[in-house]
């Protein structure tokens, strides 16, 4: 209701949402006007949303739905683009080293975004901020909500690893995948077959 008022304010003629839409919440919206309107006058070509990683333990730790769920959202708004006849992109906004995101996590997610043909030009590595989850599990190495012990990758030479593995296509992070694919023990991925992430 609040983007509909602006649009008919005299003088305004775009209203664009650049990020910040929480694409699970408008799944769930068992109706589309919404969804619609956000595809026909709200974006500029490019709409950024957070899926932040696909592997699902590390998910359930940042507290996103699954990765299925962006999966849907996408394949939505690229249909509801097209019906509306424009050419509009999503930009997933990703990160690495969340806590409880292994060094296996983010092999997952450098396949998923090889699979998918992306290659992100930005990725945020975890930082921790006050008065979060995140922050508490990535201090602490445990999960508040049931104290069980989670997996927190602190050590700069790790963060970088989990980092590589998400721009796995350009040639300057090529020792570093290798190393963590090494590591992860997944060699396979290191070759000329077409899952190959590194030659």
């Amino acid at each position: 209701k609040i983007l509909r008022r602006v649009r008919e304010l005299p003088g305004v003629k775009k209203v664009f949402i650049r990020s910040g839409i929480r694409f699970d919440y408008l799944m769930a919206d068992p109706d589309d006007t919404f969804f619609k309107e956000l595809v026909e006058y709200h974006v500029s070509g490019q709409l950024k949303v957070a899926p932040e990683h696909c592997a699902p333990n590390t998910l359930a730790y940042m507290g996103k739905p699954p990765i299925q769920t962006f999966n849907k959202f996408k394949d939505k708004f690229y249909e509801l683009s097209k019906k509306a006849g424009k050419k509009q992109y999503l930009v997933p906004y990703l990160m690495s080293s969340h806590p409880g995101c292994t060094l296996s996590d983010a092999v997952k997610l450098a396949e998923f975004l090889h699979k998918n043909g992306r290659t992100p030009e930005q990725v945020q590595d975890f930082y921790p901020t006050p008065g979060t989850l995140s922050t508490c599990m990535y201090y602490t190495g445990i999960d508040p909500r049931d104290m069980a012990p989670v997996f927190a990758e602190t050590t700069p030479h790790g963060k970088e690893l989990q980092r590589a593995l998400l721009r796995w296509f350009r040639p300057d992070k090529k020792k570093l995948v290798i190393e963590a694919l090494q590591k992860a023990g997944r060699e396979d991925l290191i070759g000329y077959g077409p899952k190959c992430l590194v030659r």
